[in-house]
């Protein structure tokens, strides 16, 4: 998953270079976000998964019920395929 999770945040912050999109990760105690997208008063949070069976995301969980972002994406396992997240830039998510 340090893999996938590093492909993704290189691709994050590269499509996001010379926009106003900031890339930044969540972190409080033991919860966490991988990625937060943030763009105005836009805010996308974004967990990566790579196994294919369903796992608590209390961190993710956490994140949403404190922050209200305008989006949740799961990518890997049963979320969006990796393959269809990296073909789009970072603004496509905040849209």
């Amino acid at each position: 998953m340090i893999r996938q999770n590093t492909c993704i945040g290189t691709h994050l912050v590269d499509s996001s270079y010379g926009t106003n999109i900031s890339v930044t990760y969540w972190r409080e105690r033991s919860h966490e976000v991988d990625f937060v997208l943030q763009q105005g008063k836009t805010t996308v949070a974004i967990e990566v998964k790579s196994g294919a069976r369903r796992e608590s995301l209390p961190g993710f969980e956490a994140f949403v019920r404190l922050f209200k972002p305008n989006r949740q994406l799961l990518v890997g396992g049963q979320g969006i395929a990796l393959e269809e997240f990296l073909s789009k830039p970072a603004a496509h998510w905040l849209q």
